[in-house]
């Protein structure tokens, strides 16, 4: 399967995003270039916040695949009480610290770690939003929700944000997470899951 083509366009070995919600809504930031990350566009950040607007205030919320912290600096801006980003880059969690810090956030934590060792190796806090936009092609995403269902990684009622390469209903995602929305993007699939209960 063809790459999605990478987004934003980048400028002498960075990106730039623009936070379009919330606290700091137009504050901008760049993000160091890095295979794999692709930051999700305004659109569709607009359109996935739009979706979670009545649950946001007071989230606790993880962002397992952070990249650029785009959807993690979103959340934050729009009321999150606490987020956590995981990344294996030490270069994006260094720059995003830098963003944490000029933005006098305290609510944001921020681990260089493998999500799936992280998720299988630590003791779980249950979040209420979580953020998987993985490297395509490399067959994250299956085995993240798997740990992320059965290690106690999940509220009861939480809801799950996917990015893949391919449609939803082809995913193998836990049998109790209940797709509630779902749209493309170019080559992009993204989509909310709801969880219902335990599995």
């Amino acid at each position: 399967m063809a790459k999605p083509p990478v987004r934003p366009s980048t400028h002498g070995g960075q990106g730039q995003l623009r936070i379009i919600g919330g606290e700091w809504r137009s504050r901008r930031f760049a993000f160091p270039d890095a295979e794999g990350l692709r930051p999700t566009p305004d659109r569709v950040r607009e359109t996935l916040f739009n979706w979670l607007a009545p649950y946001l205030s007071g989230a606790r919320v993880l962002d397992a695949f952070t990249g650029s912290g785009a959807l993690y600096l979103e959340a934050l801006s729009r009321g999150a009480s606490m987020a956590l980003a995981l990344d294996v880059n030490a270069n994006a969690i260094a720059t995003l610290r830098k963003h944490l810090d000029t933005l006098k956030c305290g609510q944001g934590q921020l681990l260089q770690s493998d999500a799936l060792r992280y998720l299988d190796t630590q003791a779980p806090t249950a979040f209420d939003l979580v953020f998987l936009d993985p490297p395509f092609n490399k067959q994250l995403l299956q085995p993240v929700c798997e740990l992320l269902e059965h290690k106690g990684w999940l509220a009861r009622h939480a809801w799950i944000y996917t990015e893949s390469e391919a449609a939803p209903s082809t995913l193998g995602l836990p049998g109790n997470w209940r797709l509630h929305r779902e749209k493309t993007a170019g080559k992009v699939h993204y989509a909310l899951w709801e969880r219902t209960g335990e599995a």
